[in-house]
């Protein structure tokens, strides 16, 4: 995924999620297709997504909404929309990112239901090669327009589960029974986010459906700006080394529906942040260093304290529901959320490549090293520090840092490799080295 901004945006046009060649965006205006007002069922309706020309032009729903009750929505809810991408970039040769559906197939008509107007659902039939992610209503028991709605390439979605009822039929008196479901995105594997694009399915009954009704939800990569490493300290002499190494910073780029911002209200999010951006910046810190100016080899003991605040996380991950350790949202405590995705950091960003248990301890760590005779050894430990900014530049929560056992550097003076080995060692081996020093 990458932002599409390298175009100037009309005044009132919106950023978009740009996934090889698909555009994705969201929409908070919609157009009541059918509702159940007249009828004995509860109060339910089906609403079309209607993103406004100017904002969002050649941009089409994926499916209706389904909702419980009569309310009016607009305003209030958001759903994604989506646009046919630029055909040169990369995915393109797998085909075009949407189609028209070849046909529709009806799964329920009201017929019977006394409900003031008719109304039915249908389910796009999508051509090989593509996947419909909701289904589609009318307002009589005709088929709706082939341009109600696109299909989407199959490899730029995912399979997913059907989550809980929206609204059922039943009292209604219709001859055919129906419900209304919404769709559960799987648990995001590193580096990506699932998220349901508000349509829903259904099925012709009043039980949950099974394997025979397909769900799926759009899928993207964090979009990550890796910028070159910090570089090394480099000693030049047998002078104090410097205390840090230079800066460099990474960023990933996460959408506004999977961030927690208090600032501001959730569908406020999409036009005055739909973009945040979570920077990592490293830099080598000293951690100790010896100058052995003896005649043999001899041994040395730093401690790298970490710099890993648990309470500081907690904070962070309280406020912006951000995990480094595993996919988030992990639980929501009772509040609606105005997408339902699953996202996970990449294990290159979070440092998880070989552990993220890492993320759970403040632990110092003994450092050892055996220092060969006439030189002068630094050893530097690698220090991350986290910042999440909004759209502006104003900064969400607060900073945290990041230290682990395993990325730390050693620089020597004079540089050339002696015939006695530079080695560091962990603290459960400092007996052995203090046994073999020479």
């Amino acid at each position: 995924m990458n932002t599409n901004d390298d175009v100037a945006l009309p005044a009132r046009q919106m950023e978009s999620l740009k996934v090889e060649n698909l555009l994705i965006n969201f929409t908070t205006e919609f157009h009541r297709i059918w509702d159940s007002k007249g009828s004995k069922a509860k109060p339910g309706a089906f609403w079309r997504p209607t993103p406004a020309p100017d904002a969002l032009p050649g941009f089409f729903p994926l499916g209706d909404l389904a909702v419980s009750g009569h309310d009016n929505i607009n305003g209030k809810r958001v759903m994604a929309v989506v646009c046919e991408g630029d055909p040169q970039s990369e995915g393109a040769t797998k085909g075009k990112a949407l189609s028209r559906p070849n046909d529709y197939e009806q799964v329920w008509k009201d017929s019977g239901s006394g409900s003031r107007t008719d109304g039915s659902i249908w389910r796009p039939i999508p051509p090989d090669g593509y996947v419909a992610l909701g289904l589609v209503s009318s307002n009589n028991h005709e088929k709706p327009s082939l341009n109600a709605v696109r299909c989407v390439r199959a490899d730029l979605v995912i399979a997913s589960s059907v989550g809980d009822e929206i609204w059922d039929d039943r009292g209604s008196g219709a001859k055919q029974n129906f419900s209304a479901w919404s769709t559960d995105p799987p648990a995001a594997a590193a580096g990506e986010i699932y998220f349901a694009s508000g349509t829903f399915i259904g099925a012709a009954s009043f039980s949950k459906p099974a394997t025979h009704v397909a769900a799926y939800s759009l899928r993207m990569q964090i979009p990550l700006q890796a910028n070159p490493p910090s570089e090394v300290p480099v000693l030049t002499g047998f002078s104090a080394p410097p205390h840090e190494s230079s800066e460099a910073t990474q960023v990933a780029t996460i959408p506004w529906f999977a961030v927690e911002d208090d600032a501001l209200e959730p569908i406020e999010k999409l036009t005055r942040s739909p973009l945040y951006q979570l920077e990592r910046t490293d830099k080598y810190v000293l951690v100790g260093y010896g100058h052995n100016t003896g005649t043999k080899g001899k041994f040395f003991r730093w401690t790298a304290h970490r710099v890993l605040n648990p309470t500081l996380l907690r904070i962070f991950t309280d406020n912006t529901s951000i995990q480094f350790r595993t996919e988030w949202p992990i639980a929501t405590s009772g509040r609606v959320l105005p997408i339902k995705f699953s996202a996970r950091l990449s294990k290159s960003f979070t440092r998880t490549e070989t552990s993220s248990s890492r993320w759970m301890t403040s632990k110092s760590v003994e450092v050892v090293a055996i220092v060969p005779k006439n030189k002068i050894l630094a050893v530097y430990q690698l220090q991350s520090h986290y910042e999440l900014l909004r759209k502006d530049g104003t900064q969400v929560a607060v900073n945290i840092a990041y230290t682990d056992s395993d990325s730390f550097y050693l620089a020597e003076y004079p540089p050339e490799v002696d015939s006695e080995t530079t080695a560091t060692l962990p603290v459960a081996d400092i007996s052995a080295a203090i046994n073999t020093a020479p």
